[in-house]
């Protein structure tokens, strides 16, 4: 008897900690375990819960974007087995997380929010002209994988040299084509993230 007793204490502690309350929500991050009831969360809270969430999906379009790293230029292409242009490229990763984005590059020109580049996230789309600067009309674009203290990288699918998809550093020569980063994070609300 007194084995069972001690038996059934242990099974009720353990449920009592197993479960969370209904309307509640769970942050887990590298290191720690959070468990807020909803209706007590501040809007502080909430906001700081949101942007763990785009963080995460953005975390995971830049993820995706980099399985593609070596897949070869072609022009018109959308299909990753023949190869990718750059807004094939872009267009491929997208539809992969049920974003819906135009297919080509000068498209996006009044497309998404347009972001200060040393603003720039991960996740966020970067605009060039093509290869004549001066003409100022969206020619190539990429995602940005990194900012680090105003150093920007983005991956893309460059024609140049036969790269194909690669990780580009915002170098002078990308910086006087450079037409602006478009944040599309986080995504219309009738679109899904997984």
């Amino acid at each position: 008897m007194r084995y069972l007793l001690s038996s059934l204490f242990i099974t009720v502690l353990v449920l009592v900690f197993s479960f969370r309350q209904k309307n509640s929500v769970k942050i887990v991050d590298d290191n720690n375990t959070i468990t807020n009831n909803v209706n007590e969360v501040s809007p502080v809270e909430k906001d700081s819960v949101k942007n763990i969430e785009i963080a995460n999906q953005a975390s995971g379009f830049v993820n995706y974007a980099k399985k593609l790293i070596g897949t070869p230029y072609l022009y018109g292409s959308i299909n990753p087995d023949k190869g990718l242009d750059c807004s094939g490229f872009v267009n491929y990763v997208s539809n992969h997380f049920g974003i819906k984005v135009p297919r080509s590059s000068v498209e996006f020109t009044n497309w998404g929010t347009t972001i200060e580049t040393n603003n720039a996230k991960p996740g966020d789309l970067i605009l060039f002209t093509g290869t004549d600067p001066r003409k100022h009309i969206v020619g190539h674009m990429g995602i940005i994988t990194d900012n680090l203290n105003g150093q920007v990288q983005f991956i893309h699918s460059s024609s140049g040299k036969s790269k194909g998809v690669t990780v580009s550093d915002l170098s002078d020569y990308y910086k006087s084509r450079l037409v602006k980063v478009i944040r599309i994070f986080p995504p219309a609300t009738d679109k899904i993230i997984g």
